[in-house]
């Protein structure tokens, strides 16, 4: 099978030959070794982030319209970050609010102190005609007022919050549902549920009748999915047969605002468990009918999108995802019959990837005669038209190369704006835009720099703010005419002299051939900033191969979007300590072809080692300083944890240190919706295969668990799970648990924090054999 563009014949003869040589290369090079870092270094790393703050300036982040001409973004100024607001046609930004006022208010608000350059959030909301921001702050709203009254409050809840759903598939029935009366667009009537049944009243009278008599608390009708058609004549909504309850209770073990430990629960289904059945139910306004719609073409469903009416009133649709995630239909309802037909199809043997924007569809005039589909059916993921009368379909993109998501589509010039990587030459994962008509032949590539884009549309689809970088080059940002796409105005350039004076270095690129020996495999070398290259430094990988994106970053490295600075920041510092890191997307990976996708099928144990691997060995062989002679080291968190511990689990004899934060360790352990999508329905082998736990007698090499106790993302049992294992196998490891912390388990809380320290610590003692300061006794720095 082709798994994607490959190398060519003359290029892997080349490659093989430079490999034989440079092997010579590096047996020459000798017993040369890092200089083992003492404790200044160490304090260094640990306050890396500290000093970068304080050296960039004018590097912007992706900005945000806030009418026709005005739109604002964030930049980085020394010692910080800062808003600012710009017009179409100014040559200068403002500030959007006096930083120093808010900082005040902020903390007179939360209790606690801020630095006005280091505002706790990274985007915000004019309101009130301007007059007050909306910011999140620690998860609550705020509203902040930005005349003379610049208080700080939180917004209070507006009595229309929906009912949770445990990922997207089990309504949590402990909470009440959203029984706001739905008003018909006619102003006529409202509906709302009465019990478990759905009422009418008539505005005008107050009158009310109850439409449905058969609805109870295993079997109800939703009002929260409960939708008009535009004629005002029908409403329909979802009935529901509640799914599993299955809770997951975590111990707090010591909260700040208690002597006794605080347990708390949370609806967590996992896969295998019944999911709430929902069908679509139909009422006539003005006679109570109720229309009976078959469940013939959705009798499996993983998830229903919601209801919604075609404009003429007489049809309405919904995305039928089907459990097992290897059928996704759009089923079209004749709404004064019932009667249903499937309007487009998607279907694989493997899995249909319905993951996050890759579920797009639009229904162009909400008519249901033209509907934008996204599919991957011709091996890549495209844009097609679909005639929605007889299901046929105009591609609109098509080659080896993929659509990651629609950011627009404009009915009126029937065209649609998209973000897609791999049709330029070069890193096939950088991020593009472009723009195509209706026809699929007239395709514009707005954004002429190589490089990853951020575009931001203005509502009127006049301009776009286009805010580009690479890992070697800064951001820029522009303001450009969506129609020609010609420069209006540069509005930032990053200048980062004074970092590169501080010794700032680029991280490098490297492709090399994969598992096939021929698909490239891309990845992310950072050296140590001293770096020398007659000296060997051990390699550590920083691992995250969750199958539903590609990770190895691509913007501008300290302060990039696509992987966030406080990453960025960990790598650097761990390569100061005298290390050498990487970060590589192997195969079972998305944003490639379908075929270098499908890898991950039943199959997340794979993480993708055998290309990184391949990927290791290429570097050594033309790197003598990439010394993968005591052993790879590996760390990721979550899913990266998973991988790293399957590192020591699967391939001991190529990695020898691992830390695992927070990891799944155990795909039937963790949330339904991720791993039902890549390891499918029902539950089979396929999970033991890849499970840490089963595996845990496997353990060779050095590792650590580090878990947060409160951890609402997957669940703390997968890791005490594989800790079990390991004992009962007689296998040494180390396990740190913090109390109170939850799924980023303090990674990214404030500077370089306590577990970050453990990990760096960790490699050194066991990678490059070197003693550690002794931080109980903190003088002795």
């Amino acid at each position: 099978m082709r798994m994607d563009v490959g190398f060519s014949d003359s290029f892997r003869r080349r490659w093989s030959a430079g490999i034989g040589l440079l092997l010579a290369v590096v047996l020459a090079a000798g017993n040369a070794t890092a200089i083992a870092p003492d404790a200044a270094a160490h304090q260094r790393s640990l306050d890396l982030r500290e000093q970068w703050m304080h050296l960039t300036q004018g590097v912007a982040f992706p900005a945000r319209w806030i009418d026709a001409e005005r739109f604002q973004y964030r930049r980085t100024a020394l010692g910080g970050f800062e808003f600012v607001v710009r017009h179409v046609g100014a040559t200068e930004a403002r500030p959007a609010f006096d930083h120093d006022r808010l900082a005040t208010a902020l903390g007179v608000a939360t209790g606690k102190t801020y630095d006005a350059k280091r505002l706790p959030f990274e985007d915000f909301e004019f309101i009130e005609d301007g007059a007050a921001i909306r910011v999140w702050v620690e998860g609550r709203a705020l509203r902040c007022g930005l005349g003379e009254n610049n208080a700080c409050a939180v917004v209070p809840g507006n009595g229309t919050n929906p009912r949770p759903r445990a990922f997207g598939v089990v309504r949590d029935l402990s909470v009440p549902a959203d029984n706001t009366p739905r008003r018909s667009p006619d102003g006529r009537y409202e509906a709302f549920a009465q019990g478990d049944n759905l009422a009418l009243r008539e505005v005008a009278s107050g009158e009310v009748r109850v439409l449905s008599r058969d609805g109870s608390p295993g079997d109800f009708y939703d009002p929260e999915t409960l939708v008009w058609s535009p004629d005002s004549r029908r409403l329909a909504l979802y009935r529901v047969r509640p799914g599993h309850r299955r809770e997951v209770r975590r111990v707090e073990s010591a909260p700040r605002d208690q002597v006794h430990a605080r347990v708390h629960t949370q609806l967590y289904p996992k896969p295998g468990d019944p999911v709430d059945i929902e069908r679509p139910m139909i009422f006539e306004a003005g006679s109570g009918r109720q229309v009976t719609v078959p469940t013939g073409h959705f009798p499996n469903a993983f998830r229903l999108s919601p209801l919604y009416f075609r404009e003429d009133g007489r049809t309405l649709a919904f995305r039928y995802v089907e459990r097992g995630h290897q059928r996704v239909r759009l089923i079209e309802i004749e709404a004064d019959s019932g009667a249903t037909r499937v309007a487009i199809e998607e279907s694989s043997s493997t899995f249909v990837n319905d993951w996050w924007h890759r579920s797009f569809f639009h229904d162009v005039g909400n008519h249901g005669r033209e509907i934008v589909w996204m599919s991957e059916r011709d091996g890549w993921n495209h844009l097609y038209l679909f005639d929605g009368s007889n299901g046929r379909a105009r591609q609109l993109t098509r080659g080896e190369w993929v659509v990651r998501r629609v950011l627009h589509v404009d009915e009126e010039r029937r065209e649609v704006w998209f973000v897609a990587s791999g049709r330029e030459l070069g890193d096939p994962y950088l991020q593009h835009v472009y723009r195509v008509d209706f026809s699929g032949r007239n395709l514009h590539h707005m954004t002429p720099a190589g490089a990853w884009h951020e575009v931001s549309l203005s509502p009127d689809q006049r301009y776009y703010v286009d805010t580009w970088s690479r890992v070697n080059h800064p951001t820029v940002s522009e303001l450009r005419d969506a129609r020609d796409g010609r420069l209006i105005a540069e509005l930032e350039r990053g200048d980062i002299g004074a970092l590169e004076a501080a010794g700032f270095r680029y991280p490098e690129t490297f492709v090399a051939p994969g598992r096939d020996g021929r698909t490239p495999i891309h990845g992310l070398i950072v050296r140590p900033t001293d770096y020398d290259p007659a000296r060997r430094y051990p390699v550590i990988e920083s691992i995250y191969a969750g199958p539903h994106d590609s990770f190895v970053p691509k913007t501008f490295w300290p302060f990039g979007r696509h992987s966030s600075g406080d990453k960025a920041i960990g790598m650097q510092a761990l390569a100061d300590l005298g290390f050498i890191v990487v970060q590589i997307d192997g195969m079972g990976t998305m944003n490639r072809s379908k075929a270098f996708h499908d890898v991950a099928w039943k199959n997340l144990g794979d993480s993708g080692f055998p290309d990184r691997i391949a990927w290791h060995r290429a570097q050594a062989a033309r790197d003598p300083s990439y010394d993968l002679s005591r052993g790879v080291g590996i760390y990721g968190a979550s899913a990266g944890g998973q991988s790293a511990l399957g590192a020591l689990l699967f391939h001991p004899d190529f990695y020898t240190v691992a830390v695992a934060y927070n990891g799944c360790y155990d795909n039937r352990m963790d949330k339904i919706s991720w791993n039902e999508q890549w390891m499918g329905w029902p539950v089979d082998e396929s999970y033991a295969r890849a499970s840490g736990v089963d595996n845990a007698h496997r353990l060779q090499g050095r590792l650590l668990m580090i878990l947060g106790e409160q951890d609402e993302n997957v669940d703390p049992a997968s890791t005490y799970q594989v800790a079990d294992a390991l004992i009962r196998a007689g296998k040494d490891f180390e396990l740190l648990v913090l109390p109170g912390e939850g799924h980023s388990v303090g990674r990214s809380d404030g500077p370089i924090s306590y577990v970050q320290r453990r990990q760096l610590d960790f490699f050194v003692r066991h990678l490059l054999g070197q003693p550690t300061p002794d931080w109980n006794r903190p003088a002795s720095l």
